[in-house]
């Protein structure tokens, strides 16, 4: 049975506001709690306690001490019970619509600012894994049968109805450059955040992210007019102010058009433009979900209780 097939049927049976005993088990055999607690005065296991939580140990050789199953693992200062905690992972993990009213109304968590802090954990392991899977394999687009498309896109945020106040982070202009591998239905992005649109800032990324000799398509910028070629890039433009597709040499970039279109109405659902520390994070989950996550046997869900084991070892 898959993966998330396995958490979600336990989670169906379990009640959302305790933690039982086959979730617990379940979270040991995937190494993300630890399978015994050593006492810290005696250096002896210790035991189950019958206490109010559930994940309780206490030890009653000499001084009494008590701990708690969660000592050492991701959960261990949070007080939102495991069974919320894995409900939460799952809707994050499959790419829901995390709409904090619903996940309030379904007992996950009593308050928004609780949801945010649980969020922003999650981010944070996949913008490491990410950060740690460039620094081992590097990061980099070309390979044989794969093109790469280029284009750039504001992230600023958006008045509603042109009315209100906007702090001077907000009415900074938030520039990403994207790169987009593709290859059949395989689809690899490269996002960064730039200053500028200029020369001495787009075209360092793509020289340290795309193999030489690889196909680019961009549309007509200035900034890669007779650069890329010169690389030894093969380049391909489109003028969109006659057409969306070449009509010589067929080349376009819908593709990264499209991309962009997903991207942005996912940060700026959940507000994730406000800030360029939020705004990197959205940016390397969107990277994450693509590298790592959709390449696991099994699937994001897989890679991230994987990404958690690594770097909360129990």
């Amino acid at each position: 049975m898959p993966l998330a097939t396995q958490l979600l049927h336990l989670l169906i049976r379990e009640p959302m506001k305790r933690t039982t005993k086959r979730l617990i088990i379940w979270l040991q055999k995937n190494k993300l709690l630890p399978t015994r607690i050593g006492c810290r005065i005696c250096q002896r296991d210790m035991k189950m306690a019958r206490r109010r939580i559930s994940d309780g140990f206490q030890c009653h050789r000499g001084r009494k001490s008590t701990s708690t199953l969660r000592r050492g693992s991701l959960f261990e200062k949070s007080k939102i019970s495991l069974s919320s905690w894995m409900s939460f992972i799952y809707r994050f993990s499959q790419g829901l619509r995390l709409r904090q009213v619903d996940m309030m109304q379904d007992g996950i968590a009593r308050s928004s600012r609780t949801l945010s802090k649980m969020a922003v954990t999650l981010r944070q392991i996949c913008k490491r894994a990410m950060k740690d899977y460039t620094r081992r394999h590097g990061q980099l687009v070309g390979d044989p049968g794969e093109f790469a498309v280029i284009d750039e896109s504001c992230f600023r945020h958006k008045h509603k109805y042109h009315r209100g106040r906007a702090s001077n982070t907000w009415r900074r202009r938030k520039w990403v450059f994207g790169i987009l591998g593709i290859r059949n239905e395989q689809r690899r992005p490269i996002l960064r955040l730039v200053r500028r649109r200029g020369r001495e800032h787009l075209i360092p990324v793509v020289v340290k992210h795309v193999r030489p000799g690889t196909t680019l398509i961009s549309d007509e910028w200035r900034a890669y007019r007779g650069v890329l070629a010169a690389l030894g890039y093969t380049h391909f433009t489109v003028n969109h102010s006659q057409w969306f597709v070449d009509p010589r040499s067929g080349a376009h970039t819908q593709h990264l058009e499209r991309a962009w279109l997903k991207y942005k109405s996912a940060i700026w659902r959940l507000r994730g433009n406000r800030t360029q520390k939020i705004l990197k994070q959205h940016l390397s989950l969107i990277e994450w979900t693509h590298w790592l996550g959709s390449r696991h046997h099994n699937g994001p869900l897989g890679r991230l209780l994987k990404d958690i084991r690594h770097q909360y070892p129990v």
